[in-house]
């Protein structure tokens, strides 16, 4: 944003934080206040094949199609000289017209960059380094506990608010009790904040020099909401038996299923939902589709309109896609990649709640633990009512799009064992989904093709000892046709 300097020179506040008043500027009404802000953005990748060969050819097509790109970008030969450069823009980071925490390192050829693939959602192509968040000091006031939606209980410290990395900082979250044991931090003492990656604010360190007499030592709670508080052998968190029974584990499972990632309801956060829960008006996310506008008229200062508003978003969404139904029911360990996952796997919300462990594994970046968890959460009678009462209040799930690709391998299972040297082990996989075929972490009788690496497993002999056809990297290029 050019207009930070700006500002300066004018000797008007700043804002306080770009990225949200950028975000905000493209939501006002007045196109002439937009355009005073100075917004403007850099051009980094091209999504069409213009025949570049590079990451730094794509910067030049960029150039001559009118967009700006990095002045600062650079080429780098060596490890040496990639230092260098972070030292350089390091320096120089104060002085720039817009904020940066880091700098990101790309492989510059474009073949080289699709072949080493993706692992998650980031490329192992191109890696950030973060340069050092920037740091303030604070007081403890207090350390409280907050509870998520899987009922694990978190410890979070309660600051003297102060200005951090663009922000006024008032919490910083202590994860475990291991970590507050691990920085010494009681309520009462002087400590370090910082934005960690710029964003989230973290107690880096405690100055013990300064601790008062009078510090308390922070203990996690045997109770919490009616429950013991348990500690499982081998995990680090806290949490309740039994979370369905906490009023206010649902409140936060309310909010999830209706958050950007799940139903997206928009107009209807945790203040309203609060009110709706608090008047008796609903008792789970279904009854949000039995609402009417005569429910929100009647309480206080709820609009005529505001109440349109939030009924018509509310009903906007009665159709609903798998992956966001998936991720909106709050399994344990489903986070989006591994609900859309599964919603292109199984295709159905019926197939998938019928599921057996064993299929559940073969699913692409699905262990044993995930695999449990998602199969014990559709063995819950509880949550199957839930299920069948938002199919009651009429929410239907989109059918899933078929992919466009030729389905060759449709109805065959692969395993995968052992290192690909072409094609990475995630894109692997990729390929074979997006040609119709199952993945599987075991070697069957049901597996159909096992592809075998460089250094492969114990694997590739249950294979052979089982007459399943094993395929090397070669022959599996050939038979998905790369």
């Amino acid at each position: 944003m050019r207009s930070i300097a700006s500002r300066k020179k004018k000797n008007l506040p700043l804002f306080a934080n770009p990225r949200n008043i950028a975000a905000g500027s493209m939501r006002q009404l007045d196109p002439t206040m937009v355009a005073s802000r100075g917004l403007d953005f850099l051009a980094y990748d091209l999504i069409t094949d213009l025949g570049q060969r590079t990451h730094e050819e794509e910067h030049l097509i960029a150039n001559l199609f009118g967009f700006t790109t990095d002045a600062m970008a650079e080429r780098c030969k060596s490890v040496e000289s990639i230092m260098k450069y972070g030292k350089y823009v390091l320096d120089r980071r104060e002085k720039l017209d817009f904020l940066i925490d880091g700098i990101v390192v790309q492989v510059n050829s474009g073949e080289l960059f699709d072949r080493l693939g993706v692992a998650g959602k980031a490329p192992r192509g191109a890696i950030a380094f973060k340069f050092p968040a920037e740091e303030a000091t604070s007081e403890v006031e207090d350390i409280i506990i907050q509870i998520g939606r899987t009922g694990v209980l978190t410890p979070v410290a309660v600051l003297k608010p102060v200005f951090v990395g663009g922000v006024t900082v008032s919490r910083a979250t202590l994860h475990n009790i291991d970590e507050i044991r691990r920085l010494d931090v009681r309520v009462g003492d002087t400590v370090i904040v910082q934005r960690a990656g710029d964003v989230i604010p973290d107690i880096v360190k405690v100055l013990t020099n300064l601790r008062p007499t009078k510090s308390k030592v922070f203990a996690m709670p045997r109770t919490y909401c009616g429950q013991p508080v348990v500690r499982k052998d081998g995990e680090v968190a806290h949490k309740i038996l039994h979370p369905e029974k906490c009023e206010l584990v649902q409140r936060e499972r309310f909010y999830h299923f209706v958050s950007k990632g799940a139903f997206d309801i928009a107009g209807l956060g945790p203040k309203i939902i609060d009110r709706l829960l608090d008047e008796g008006l609903i008792q789970d996310p279904a009854d949000l589709f039995t609402l009417k506008e005569a429910d929100l008229n009647m309480l206080e200062r709820f609009g005529e309109k505001s109440a349109e508003n939030i009924i018509a978003s509310i009903q906007a969404k009665k159709k609903i896609e798998l992956t966001r139904l998936i991720y909106g029911l709050g399994i344990l360990h489903v986070g989006e990649e591994t609900a859309l996952d599964l919603a292109e796997h199984f295709g159905t919300l019926e197939r998938l709640s019928h599921i057996s462990k064993e299929d559940l594994e073969g699913v692409a970046n699905i262990g044993v633990v995930v695999a449990e968890s998602i199969y014990e959460w559709f063995r819950n009678s509880e949550h199957q009512k839930f299920l069948a009462k938002l199919e009651s209040v009429g929410v239907s799930v989109k059918p899933v799009r078929a992919s466009r690709k030729p389905q060759k391998l449709k109805g065959l299972t692969f395993v995968l064992t052992g290192t690909l040297e072409i094609l990475a082990r995630d894109a692997a996989k990729r390929r074979i989904r997006e040609l119709g075929g199952d993945m599987s972490e075991s070697v069957s009788k049901k597996t159909d093709y096992v592809i075998v690496g460089s250094d492969p497993g114990s694997k590739a002999e249950r294979a052979q000892a089982l007459g399943v056809r094993t395929l090397n990297e070669k022959e599996f290029l050939k038979l998905i046709g790369r």
